[in-house]
């Protein structure tokens, strides 16, 4: 089942100085199936970061449509989005982006702060626990940020995506910033949580053994779609 699909997407920005348009993405379409696990894969520059901010409704589109669970997004509004975003998808950056004066577990939660209708406090806590025991970080609920290793700081990121149990998750070189062993350990975990979890999950990452793992891999050169 389709969980989302673009159809003939194109974006450009202006030029800074000239006001010049420079074309980023170039007539995409694409379909993202529900469960499963997608690589874009590239070089620096050809717009696979601005996919995933269109996938992710941080940026829009300047043509073509795009349609997630059915309804096509065009003409949501502002605070629509913004609902689709928290209920609906969680986003794995390269670098973490956790709060250095929140504990582990009150990063994990801060995306339930966004909810219009969220369950009750003591059962998001639960989910949250139980998603770090998941990831081996049970230990680590009171810790703050600067007191983990960078693969644990990841792995926190990870939850954080999962808290809300969105259908999709956006992962932008989740392991950039990690060494070899952790970025293995990393891509072996999203792709048990993705199985485990039902989640859709689409990585870009310039690592072509990471993206072989990936249930299907599309490739990006100059801003459009090679399949």
């Amino acid at each position: 089942m389709s969980l989302l699909s673009l159809s003939h997407v194109s974006k450009a920005y202006r030029e800074p100085g000239s006001g010049q348009l420079v074309p980023v993405l170039k007539d995409i379409s694409l379909t993202i199936q529900a469960g499963e696990s997608v690589a874009i894969v590239g070089p620096s520059g050809c717009g696979k970061s601005t996919l995933l901010n269109i996938l992710g409704t941080l940026d829009l589109a300047d043509a073509g449509d795009f349609v997630f669970e059915g309804e096509s997004i065009a003409g949501c509004s502002t605070a629509d989005l913004a609902k689709l975003r928290s209920e609906k998808i969680g986003f794995i950056f390269q670098l973490h982006h956790l709060m250095p004066q929140c504990t582990v577990l009150e990063n994990v939660l801060l995306p339930t702060l966004a909810l219009k209708v969220k369950p009750a406090a003591d059962v998001l806590k639960k989910r949250a626990e139980q998603l770090l025991a998941s990831v081996g970080l049970k230990d680590r609920l009171s810790w703050k940020p600067a007191q983990l290793s960078g693969g644990e700081r990841q792995r926190v990121a990870v939850v954080r995506a999962l808290i809300n149990e969105p259908r999709l998750i956006l992962a932008d070189e989740p392991t950039g910033a990690l060494d070899e062993q952790n970025a293995e350990s990393l891509t072996t975990l999203l792709l048990d949580l993705q199985k485990t979890t039902g989640v859709s999950l689409v990585m870009v990452t310039h690592h072509p053994a990471q993206a072989a793992r990936m249930g299907r891999v599309l490739t990006m050169h100059e801003g459009a779609l090679n399949r």
